[in-house]
């Protein structure tokens, strides 16, 4: 079966996908959804001067509001109606999992399979409006208070601003789910994906103007590019690196006959946190940044000025709790996402066992070693993979789509989907080998 497997992996080619009429229909749905969201990031939001607004954002280009920037695909700079982007929904979900590690009843839902499962993405989508409406009239209360953007300011623009920028919170995430049941890859992921893509061509013409203009030399621009595709190589190198555990099945007897126990494997991921604690880590260092922004009108503390200059995007101090933040937050997401206890009871349960190990608390304690020294080696390259742009955006001034975190969620999302879409072809080939065996049998029969 293996063998038949690695032959139609290696036969996956164009003619085989243009007989896969129904893959050929979830590419065109996901197309067209992304399309749609595209098309919302360019829809302002009503009552607000985007000439004036674009004059302050520019200020705080720097801070948070960049990189939400970046991951609603240009939709905070223009204030458009998709502003808040998918990641209250993300915000959400990591919640949601942190309180079901937390609180029993969450933790027994999750054990209940697909019901569970059910109403725990019911609790989640409750979330989401909740975080949405606080931020919504967060963003609307900030709108006001800034110098003409808001062409009549009052309570009729507040809640339209909330329902607007909630409803298109909501629309995403509906939108995101649908691409994940009607179309290829996650729709979440493809969402924030898109979004960072779009953006790329600005910043890449953005990097070869300031080449043509003498700003930095071709050499260096040289040097960025084969940086960038020796970070790309080691993202797809390490999100595909596993760790197998062998797991054995004793021998069963069903009747007279003795059966051989089958042997298996428990993968586990060297970044089984995936792009989490990078998120996480910028975002809370960048809000000192955004903090300095806002409060620039007024007369701050010398020991205020001195630590926010010291926490500022590029400084020493910055990259070092950077890196001290990604390996805390790697571990940290590890735990919540992987219980090697649930992980051991559940082999107990079926009968299976990791050879030299006792079933039970032997083998979790086992498997929570080895996934700890594995998350060790992951931690150490998202923080190299994270800080090594870091250090060429803050010594050459490359404009910030080209950060790690960007590429490391580009490169992941189409791994993703790339493999999703090898799985459909190999079915779909399966599909017509079954075909064609049903045909001959019948012709045989006659």
């Amino acid at each position: 079966m293996a063998s038949a497997a690695e032959q139609l992996a290696s036969n996956l080619n164009f003619s085989a996908f243009a007989k896969a009429e129904d893959l050929k229909k979830r590419i065109w749905f996901t197309i067209g959804a992304l399309l749609v969201y595209r098309l919302g990031t360019y829809i302002p939001l009503p009552g607000i001067n985007p000439d004036a607004f674009a004059q302050a954002f520019s200020s705080q280009s720097k801070g948070v509001l960049g990189m939400f920037n970046m991951f609603a695909g240009g939709a905070v700079q223009r204030m458009a109606i998709f502003a808040l982007g998918i990641m209250p929904y993300i915000s959400a979900s990591i919640i949601m999992q942190l309180m079901t590690s937390v609180i029993p009843s969450l933790e027994a839902l999750k054990k209940e399979g697909e019901q569970g499962r059910k109403v725990i993405n019911q609790y989640t989508r409750y979330g989401t409006v909740l975080l949405a409406l606080v931020q919504a009239y967060g963003i609307s209360v900030g709108l006001e208070g800034g110098n003409g953007i808001v062409s009549d300011p009052g309570m009729f623009f507040r809640i339209s601003t909330v329902v607007t920028l909630v409803g298109g919170t909501m629309f995403l995430m509906w939108l995101g789910e649908q691409i994940t049941a009607r179309g290829i890859g996650n729709g979440i992921s493809l969402i924030i994906f898109s979004g960072i893509v779009a953006g790329l061509p600005h910043a890449i013409s953005g990097t070869l103007e300031l080449g043509r203009t003498g700003a930095l030399s071709t050499g260096l621009i040289l040097a960025i590019i084969v940086l960038a595709i020796v970070v790309i190589a080691l993202i797809v190198f390490f999100e595909r690196a596993q760790r197998r555990l062998l797991i054995q099945y004793p021998k069963r007897q069903v009747g007279n006959r003795m059966f051989q126990g089958d042997t298996s494997h428990l993968p586990l991921k060297l970044n089984t946190s995936g792009v989490i604690p990078p998120i996480f880590a910028s975002s809370l260092l960048l809000l000192p940044a955004t903090i300095a922004g806002f409060s620039q009108t007024t007369n701050m503390p010398a020991w205020a000025s001195t630590i926010l200059a010291s926490l500022g995007h590029g400084q020493p101090l910055y990259m070092l709790f950077y890196a001290a933040m990604i390996v805390f937050f790697a571990f940290f997401y590890t735990a919540i996402v992987f219980n090697p206890k649930d992980t051991a009871d559940q082999l107990k349960k079926h009968s299976g066992f990791i050879p030299g190990y006792r079933p039970g608390e032997r083998t979790a304690d086992y498997i929570d070693y080895v996934l700890t020294r594995i998350t060790v080696v992951g931690a150490i390259y998202l923080v190299l993979v994270c800080l090594l742009p870091e250090f060429l955006i803050s010594a050459t001034g490359v404009p910030f789509y080209l950060g790690g975190t960007s590429l490391l969620i580009v490169v992941s999302v189409t791994l993703d989907t790339v493999a999703q879409i090898q799985g459909h072809l190999i079915a779909h080939q399966y599909e017509g080998l079954i075909k064609k065996s049903k045909l001959r049998g019948g012709k045989k029969a006659r």
